[in-house]
């Protein structure tokens, strides 16, 4: 194993792009995992953040992820079905078979579906046209405010508020906050209609959400122990608790994003507290590549 600090790639699925959700508008999850230090001061993770390449061809970095030092790969899913080619699913998947740690996380309805070839976790995310949820009784829209959005979009509140959340017995590492009056993290930030992720075969949902519009409860995420197949992994309903918008409304969105949002974050300080909390539990969790 290298020394230093575990080096960890922030990557979305669609190239530089202003008005949409591309790297830099994940901004403050990089400088929170950047900003990590040791009990000496040192910097705990250096922190690559990229769009992919231009579309319809290999991505350079994820098409090899294998070949690269990288430790952590965390996959922000923005695509509408066509950010990976088979050459980067392939490259993902043997990094991860190589031990790397990944986070996958994606969107409503097809927002992110080219995730579902990755090896293992692709298999955790459920869309409308691909790999839908095995009860068809969940093939309902959910939030009916954004009509141009259908199943699955779970309504957990609105951009800018946050959600309660509920750990699943056994309560997972990376929702154990000692800081917290409960022993575990009771917030992450709320999206209007977030995925749909379960758990396949080697891998157990670790916490759930519950809709305000129809009192629906559903997985937030979904945890993939490191064993013989590959490394750790987390999969996510959407990545909306990770985005600059729904930890601080002043970043701004992209103008197609017409949700009336919420306030609940900047009034609940524990909230942008347990969402911080979560994300060095994830990247400790996550750990390095052997």
């Amino acid at each position: 194993m290298r020394d230093g600090a575990t080096r960890i790639l922030l990557q979305t699925t669609i190239p530089p792009t202003d008005d949409d959700w591309s790297i830099a508008r994940f901004g403050l999850l990089h400088q929170l995992l950047a900003g990590a230090v040791d009990a000496e001061g040192r910097p705990l993770y250096t922190v690559e953040a990229r769009d992919r390449g231009p579309l319809g061809a290999p991505d350079p970095v994820l098409s090899r992820l294998d070949e690269s030092d990288f430790d952590q790969l965390w996959l922000l899913a923005v695509d509408v079905g066509d950010g990976l080619t088979e050459q980067d699913c392939e490259g993902v998947s043997r990094f991860r078979q190589a031990g790397g740690g990944m986070l996958v996380t994606r969107d409503h309805m097809d927002l992110g579906s080219s995730v579902c070839t990755l090896g293992g976790v692709g298999a955790a995310h459920h869309f409308h046209s691909r790999n839908p949820e095995a009860d068809p009784g969940r093939h309902v829209r959910d939030d009916e405010e954004t009509q141009a959005i259908s199943w699955p979009n779970y309504r957990s509140g609105a951009n800018g508020d946050y959600q309660l959340i509920r750990p699943i017995e056994p309560v997972h590492p990376v929702l154990i906050d000692p800081a917290s009056p409960t022993g575990v993290l009771r917030y992450l930030p709320a999206h209007p209609h977030e995925g749909a992720v379960a758990a396949p075969g080697g891998a157990r949902a670790i916490m759930t959400g519950r809709s305000q519009a129809t009192g629906r409860d559903f997985n937030l995420a979904v945890a993939f122990e490191r064993d013989g197949h590959g490394g750790p992994a987390i999969a996510e309903s959407t990545f909306h608790h990770f985005a600059d918008y729904n930890w601080d409304l002043s970043r701004g969105c992209p103008t197609f994003v017409s949700e009336v949002p919420g306030h609940g974050m900047a009034r609940e300080p524990g909230a942008l507290a347990d969402t911080h909390r979560y994300v060095l539990n994830i990247a400790a969790w996550l750990g390095r590549r052997p």
